[in-house]
């Protein structure tokens, strides 16, 4: 969400933000239903003195034994008048809102402009991509083990599903205990559990609702399944005072994500890369509207630990304007390199939103002895995707005769097992 205010005072600053995310100009309309707005308020104030000093008017007529008729039908007609106002005011406000959350959040100055992925900046590389000839893609690699199985899914689930099975099943779950594990102990993020199922509201505050809501999962009784932790992980600061010396605040779960929106059609229709349901460990920071940029550093390298500890190699990106998310003013993207596809491929998206989503969600600090408030900045990221780091590691870690070498971090949490091989 976007300060009116400010939005009133800087309205070419505002529309040349949105002209770098290639949106039209919409300062002069948000002003002019903020005007209405206003204007109501204004003629209620006046209409609520005159109705004050007409009052008086017909007491010192009455008093005096004058007619006080005129003044009584006036005080009448400003009584029907307030009660339209009062409703043109909540339409207005209605109005207003509504536009505004259709506003995605304005990119940071040092974004760079372009239209979409292409105009991205690579900030690092890390590792040494290697594409060994007759290098698998995952889903062969999964199948050929016996362990992933993506027609059992489709028979219960339709497409963009999987069954994980043996040594891979608990690949997976010892992915993300390895990245709990990190952010934790080593990364000062504090381990939540949080609901899988929220409100409106909640999407709402973190910028998921009302524009994509067609890319959610949504019950028959009005709750919607988590797109990402970030949702109820920042919603835990929402309509809060947080004072200044408990931020930052930074919080790590990890989650079942649904999204119904996976894709573009006929985009990664085989294997795990996009599916409706996945697993993810996210990230999420609450921090002071000065300490905003560098947690983003700071948030990106943790993303960036958990890869490295792997042995995969990565690069970072820095989004363009056309590529960023609604919510964001600055993202990073972690991407992996996949030796079966020869390409990278995003694995963590590490997003500063400054003060929009507190705006949605009303949360806001106060600094001890001090009276005012101000919106807090929150920071999301993945840390990382659990799936997708699967994929990785079945990639880079496939040995010519099928099967695929643990690594090291992560033996301890298969048990010893060094190797997985085809069963039976």
């Amino acid at each position: 969400m976007h300060d009116l205010k400010w939005i009133r005072e800087n309205p070419a600053a505002f529309d040349a933000g949105l002209a770098r995310r290639g949106l039209p100009p919409a300062a002069e309309e948000v002003a002019a239903l903020d005007q209405r707005r206003r204007s109501l308020i204004t003629e209620s104030q006046e209409l609520q003195r005159r109705r004050n000093d007409a009052s008086r008017e017909i007491g010192t007529a009455k008093s005096r034994g004058e007619d006080a008729s005129a003044a009584i039908e006036e005080v009448a007609a400003i009584k029907r008048r307030l009660q339209e106002i009062e409703a043109e005011e909540r339409d207005a406000v209605a109005a207003v809102d509504a536009r505004l959350a259709e506003i995605p959040n304005l990119p940071g100055p040092d974004v760079p402009d372009g239209p979409d992925e292409t105009a991205n900046r690579l900030l690092r590389t890390v590792g040494e991509p290697a594409s060994p000839d007759g290098a698998a893609e995952h889903f062969d690699i999964g199948e050929a083990l016996g362990q992933m199985d993506f027609g059992a899914a489709a028979k219960m689930s339709g497409a963009r599903f999987v069954v994980l099975s043996g040594p891979l099943a608990r690949l997976e779950r010892a992915l993300g205990q390895f990245m709990l594990d990190l952010h934790t102990s080593e990364h000062g993020y504090r381990e939540m559990a949080p609901p899988l199922l929220v409100r409106d509201t909640a999407l709402f505050g973190t910028g998921q609702l009302p524009k994509f809501a067609e890319d959610q999962f949504r019950t028959t009784n009005d709750y919607w399944l988590i797109p990402t932790a970030e949702v109820p992980l920042t919603n835990l600061v929402a309509g809060e005072i947080v004072g200044s010396d408990r931020l930052p605040l930074r919080f790590t779960a990890l989650t079942q994500c649904f999204r119904a929106e996976a894709g573009a059609a006929g985009r990664d229709t085989r294997g795990m890369i996009r599916q409706h349901q996945f697993t993810k460990v996210e990230m999420v920071s609450i921090v002071e509207p000065d300490r905003s940029d560098e947690e983003l550093e700071r948030m990106t390298a943790c993303a960036e630990t958990v890869l490295k500890r792997l042995g995969l190699p990565f690069r970072v990106m820095m989004l363009s304007t056309g590529d960023m998310g609604f919510s964001a003013r600055k993202t990073h993207d972690i991407e992996v390199w996949l030796p079966g596809q020869n390409r990278y491929r995003e694995i963590s998206s590490c997003s500063n939103c400054g003060d929009f989503q507190a705006r949605r969600m009303n949360a806001r600090m106060r600094n001890k002895g001090e009276k005012g408030t101000a919106f807090v900045h929150t920071l999301n990221g993945s840390g990382v995707a659990v799936g997708r780091a699967l994929v990785a590691v079945l990639e880079n870690y496939q040995q010519p005769d099928g099967s695929v070498v643990v690594p090291d971090v992560l033996r301890p949490y298969m048990g010893g097992i060094e190797r997985i091989e085809a069963e039976g």
